[in-house]
């Protein structure tokens, strides 16, 4: 069983930065594809950028393009949200997953339900 814990999270004003990792406890971390998803009060959970197992491929949903990086770190079992530009609608709770088959195609990497494990959130709150 993978487990994922998220750090990093908290309060930043609009238009400052927040750095997110997320520490996976699985030696074979390498071989997961990885995403970031976020859930805001009364809201689905939305798909906002992903990785895949070498970090040689990424997707990212429109609404952060260009303000937003994923990365990792496959000796240190981390993943990482850098977060540039916050807007005070990117205040939700942000979610890492993993999942070690995922085929990694933009439709299936932006997918919540296709992802075996998840992280506990770490709440990010922008304020305007």
């Amino acid at each position: 069983q993978v487990q994922l814990v998220e750090s990093g999270g908290g309060l930043v004003q609009a238009g400052g930065s927040l750095r997110l990792s997320c520490t996976a406890s699985e030696r074979t971390f390498s071989t997961y594809a990885m995403g970031w998803f976020r859930q805001a009060p009364g809201k689905e959970r939305d798909f906002v950028a992903a990785i895949s197992w070498s970090g040689g491929s990424t997707y990212y949903a429109d609404s952060v393009k260009g303000r937003f990086s994923i990365s990792r770190d496959n000796a240190k079992n981390t993943v990482y949200l850098q977060m540039n530009s916050l807007k005070p609608e990117d205040t939700a709770v942000y979610y890492c997953a993993a999942d070690p088959r995922l085929s990694f195609t933009r439709g299936v990497a932006s997918t919540p339900r296709l992802y075996n494990y998840w992280g506990q959130g770490t709440q990010v709150t922008v304020s305007s």
